[in-house]
């Protein structure tokens, strides 16, 4: 933390860069989010198109084939866009832009943190702290030996 209280290090990182660089970091963390949201949207329409399906079969049972027919043929398993299932969508996204996002927040750390994570986090934490209180610690504890 430097004199003004601004996120940089005895390193000689300087604050712009490592605010810089965790800004970049909170993107990549926002990007992940809308992944997670991506997988909830893959699930959810799976678990749509499965109890559509159970509906037609309850539609047929009810001796309403033609609705039933109609439904099956033009919804169940139906893309979710032109030529996509979900799946393929979050591929995409994997493929296009995810990873792209991922590896040039990696190449900004270990260029410019020397491969450090959260840095502006943890300045936050140092700025925040109250030194001295247990549970306040700057870091974790030391790891216990496991036992067999």
């Amino acid at each position: 933390m430097s004199e003004d209280g601004t996120a940089g290090d005895e390193d000689g990182i300087g604050a712009d860069t490592v605010e810089a660089v965790g800004k970049i970091t909170e993107a990549l963390e926002t990007v992940e989010r809308a992944r997670g949201h991506l997988y909830s949207f893959h699930q959810l329409t799976g678990t749509a198109d499965f109890q559509l399906g159970e509906g037609v079969e309850l539609l047929r049972k009810a001796r309403h084939h033609d609705l039933a027919d109609r439904l099956e043929h033009d919804l169940v398993g139906r893309n979710v866009t032109p030529g996509h299932w979900t799946f393929q969508i979050i591929e995409e996204y994997d493929d296009t832009y995810w990873s792209v996002f991922r590896d040039f927040e990696k190449q900004a750390r270990d260029t410019l943190t020397d491969g450090r994570r959260h840095l502006f986090e943890a300045s936050l934490k140092e700025q925040r702290r109250t030194h001295g209180h247990p549970d306040h610690d700057a870091g974790p504890p030391p790891s216990r030996p496991r036992r067999p």
